[in-house]
C-alpha cells in the first residue's frame, strides 16, 4: 500500500519513519550482513542495525499507546523523538547500532529543543541532520573516513545546500548519502580489497530512504552503483555466520567476574574465526552505563588506551558504551569505576587457538531440545538457568525485541526449542521470533505463558526425553492450570476494573486485570491470594522483587498454612523485576 506522505515532521511522521526504516532494514539485513568487513568482519551489521531500530520503534509505539489513554490527540513531537532516541540507545547493538543510536539522539536534540512545538519544517530537518552527523562523529574516539560517519556527513552537507520542505530536504540527504556510500571503497582499503561498500553506511542509506518515503510517499530506488560486489561476498559471509551459530559457549574473561552481580546481566557470545582481523582485539564489549558526564570523560580516556573502535553515546545519565579490546574484564571494570554498568554483552571474535594458530575447531553438537524463557529479574534468571533454560532478561520498561529472542534460540543450540515469553505483551514479539527461528530449520513451539510463574510451572514438568509434542502439551497444560497475579504500585491516576486508582496506590492484578486497590502491600497481597485460592489450589508460588517488604513472604506463608489446608507455598527471590510480588496458584 502506498505510504501517505507527511507534510511536516511531527510525532506521526516520527512514528511512520521509524516503522518504514525498520521494514527497510529488515529487507536489507542479509545484504548488509554479507558486506560487513569493517571494523570487524563478523557479518552482523545489518542485524545490529535492525535490532537497534526495532528498539526505537517499540519506544515510539509505547509513547503513542500511553498518550492514547489520556487523549485522542497525538503526542508532541518532543515526546516522540525523545522516545525514539532513548529506545535506540538502550537497544543499540554493535558498532553500527551504537552510531545509529547517536545519529537519532542528535536529531532528537534539535527536534525536541522546544518541547511545545507540534511539528517542524524543512529547516528544522536540515538542522537535525547536521546535529546528527556531528554528534555521531564526536561520539567515535577515532573517526575513520569511508564509514557510516562519512555517509552521515555527506547527507547533512547535501541537506545544508537545499531549500524546500521536509520531502525535498530528505531526498537531498538521501542522494548525498548514496553518492558518499559509493565512494567508501576508495576511502578505506579494506573495503576496496573486499569489493564492497561500507555496511553501516548502506544501512544509513536504507534509513534515509525511509525518511524520503515518509515525506513523499515514494520509495527511492537504491542505485546499483552503490551495491558493489554484494553477491560475491554473500555466500562466504553467511557461511561464516552459520559457523557463529554453531560455536560453543565462552567463559567470562579474567577480571569480568569482579563486577558486582547486582549491577549486571552478562551475555557472552562467540563468533567464527574469520571474524578476527589480523592483529586486532579479541573481544567486543558493550554495556549500558548509568554515570555522570565527568565520569564518562574519564572512562573514554581509559577505554581508548585499552582498545579501539571506541564509541560512547548517550547523555543525561545514561550511556551506551562500545569498544574492542583484548582485556574484556578491564573494559567492564572501567565501567564499574565510572558508574553502574548493566546489560553487558561480551563477544569473542575468535577462539584462542584460532586467534593464535589459525586452527579450526569442529562445531559443537546441537542438543536435542532446549527451553528459552523471558524472565523479569536476575533472581528468576538464575532459577530458570539452574533448571536448564536459556534466559532473556526483560528489565522494567525494556521489553526484549524479537531479534533478542531469536539470538537466545540460536544460543540454546538445539534442534527443538520451547519458547516461554512469560508476558502477554510479548505474544507477537515471541511469535515473530519463533517464525524466524523456524525459517532457520529449528523446530520451535511457543507456549503463550503470560507470567513468569506460569513459566515456572511449565518448566517444572519439562522432560527432554519425551516426544517433543508430548512435552509441549504437558508444559502448556501446566502453564494453563496456573493462575497468576502480581502486586505493583500505580505510577499515575487511571481507571481500572476495580475503580479509580491514584499514583502510589498498591494494585493487586489477577490474570492481568486490577482486582484490588489498597494502601498496604501485605494487605493487598493477602486479599489477592484469598481471591485466587477461593477457586481452589494446591501450590502457591511467591516471587519477591527487591522493593517488596521483607516480611511479606513470611506473613503470606503463615496465612496460607493457617487458612488453607493441604496448600503448599514456595518462595523465590526475583531481584529487580518491576512488580513487588508475583503470585502463582496451581
Amino acid at each position: 500500500m502506498p505510504q501517505v506522505p507527511q507534510t511536516f515532521f511531527d510525532a506521526l511522521a516520527v512514528r511512520t519513519w521509524c516503522g518504514l526504516a525498520l521494514r527497510a532494514l529488515g529487507r536489507a539485513r542479509e545484504e548488509i550482513d554479507a558486506i560487513n568487513v569493517y571494523p570487524v568482519a563478523d557479518g552482523d551489521t545489518g542485524t545490529n542495525l535492525y535490532l537497534t531500530m526495532e528498539s526505537a520503534v517499540a519506544a515510539v509505539e509505547a509513547v503513542f499507546a500511553g498518550h492514547g489513554t489520556l487523549t485522542e490527540q497525538k503526542p508532541p513531537l518532543a515526546d516522540a523523538v525523545r522516545a525514539m532516541a532513548h529506545g535506540a540507545l538502550i537497544g543499540a547493538r554493535g558498532n553500527s547500532g551504537t552510531i545509529l543510536a547517536q545519529l537519532l539522539r542528535g536529531m532528537a536534540q534539535v527536534l525536541a529543543a522546544d518541547g511545545e512545538t507540534a511539528h517542524t519544517d524543512g529547516e528544522g530537518l536540515r538542522l537535525a541532520l547536521r546535529r546528527a552527523a556531528d554528534s555521531a562523529r564526536h561520539a567515535v574516539a577515532h573517526p575513520v573516513e569511508g564509514t557510516v560517519l562519512s555517509v552521515a556527513s555527506a547527507a547533512a552537507d547535501a541537506a545544508d545546500h537545499t531549500d524546500g520542505d521536509c520531502g525535498t530536504v530528505a531526498r537531498a540527504a538521501y542522494e548525498g548519502a548514496c553518492a558518499a556510500l559509493a565512494a567508501t571503497p576508495g576511502q578505506l582499503a579494506v573495503l576496496e580489497r573486499a569489493g564492497v561498500v561500507d555496511a553501516g553506511g548502506r544501512g544509513l542509506v536504507a534509513v534515509l530512504a525511509a525518511l524520503v518515503e515518509t515525506f513523499t510517499g515514494e520509495v527511492p530506488v537504491f542505485g546499483a552503483h552503490a551495491r558493489v560486489a554484494v553477491d560475491v561476498t554473500h555466500d562466504v559471509t553467511h557461511a561464516r555466520v552459520e559457523a557463529v551459530f554453531a560455536s560453543g559457549s565462552l567463559d567470562v574473561p579474567s577480571g569480568a567476574h569482579d563486577v558486582p552481580s547486582d549491577a549486571t546481566d552478562v551475555t557472552l557470545c562467540e563468533d567464527g574465526p574469520e571474524a578476527v582481523q589480523e592483529g586486532g582485539p579479541a573481544f567486543e564489549v558493550i554495556y549500558l552505563l548509568e554515570a555522570d558526564d565527568s565520569a564518562v570523560t574519564r572512562l573514554r580516556e581509559r577505554l581508548d588506551a585499552l582498545g579501539d573502535s571506541l564509541v560512547v553515546v548517550g547523555g543525561d545519565g545514561l550511556w551506551n558504551v562500545h569498544v574492542h579490546v583484548d582485556d574484556a574484564g578491564a573494559a567492564v571494570e572501567a565501567g564499574v569505576e565510572a558508574g553502574r554498568p548493566h546489560r553487558i554483552r561480551i563477544t569473542h571474535f575468535g577462539l584462542g587457538d584460532v586467534h593464535t594458530t589459525g586452527a579450526e575447531r569442529p562445531p559443537r553438537e546441537r542438543a536435542q531440545r532446549a527451553v528459552v524463557a523471558v524472565v523479569p529479574g536476575e533472581g528468576l534468571a538464575g532459577l530458570y538457568g539452574e533448571a536448564g533454560a536459556t534466559t532473556v532478561l526483560a528489565r522494567p520498561g525494556e521489553p526484549p525485541a524479537s531479534g533478542e529472542l531469536v539470538a537466545a534460540v540460536r544460543r540454546a543450540h538445539a534442534r527443538e526449542v520451547v519458547l516461554l515469553p512469560n508476558d502477554a505483551e510479548l505474544r507477537h514479539t515471541a511469535a515473530a521470533a519463533a517464525e524466524q527461528a523456524r525459517a532457520e530449520g529449528i523446530r520451535v513451539a511457543l507456549i503463550p505463558t503470560r507470567s513468569a510463574v506460569q513459566g515456572i510451572a511449565a518448566l517444572a514438568v519439562h522432560e527432554p526425553e519425551r516426544r517433543f509434542d508430548e512435552d509441549v502439551v504437558s508444559m502448556t497444560s501446566a502453564a494453563g492450570a496456573t493462575r497468576y497475579a502480581e502486586v505493583a504500585v500505580a505510577e499515575r491516576q487511571s481507571w481500572t476494573m476495580a475503580g479509580i486508582c491514584q499514583a502510589g496506590d498498591v494494585l493487586g492484578l489477577v490474570d492481568g486485570d486490577v482486582a484490588v486497590i489498597g494502601a498496604d502491600v501485605t494487605a493487598t497481597a493477602r486479599a489477592v491470594l484469598d481471591r485466587m485460592l477461593a477457586a481452589g489450589g494446591e501450590l502457591v508460588t511467591l516471587v519477591l522483587g527487591d522493593e517488596a517488604p521483607a516480611s511479606v513472604a513470611d506473613i503470606l506463608e503463615i496465612h496460607v498454612r493457617e487458612s488453607y489446608l493441604a496448600v503448599d507455598t514456595v518462595v523465590y527471590r526475583g531481584g529487580r523485576q518491576g512488580a513487588l510480588l508475583l503470585i502463582g496458584v496451581e
